[in-house]
């Protein structure tokens, strides 16, 4: 390149959309996690019993 030569450079864009997709991932797993957690709280203890019931039911067969 020769002194006093100009380059002609493109601009960049950005669209965010990456962001935005890495964002709505986040919100689904956050929701998925929260639901997750809300059913073992409502259903740990029946499903505790229900397991016991059943292991009890297995090991005297």
């Amino acid at each position: 390149m020769e002194k006093g030569q100009t380059v002609q450079v493109e601009p960049i864009t950005v669209t965010g959309e990456e962001g935005a997709t890495a964002t709505e991932y986040a919100l689904l797993v956050g929701l998925i996690a929260l639901i997750i957690a809300v059913g073992v709280l409502a259903f740990g203890g029946a499903l505790n019993t229900w397991f016991n019931s059943l292991a009890t039911t297995v090991a005297t067969w």
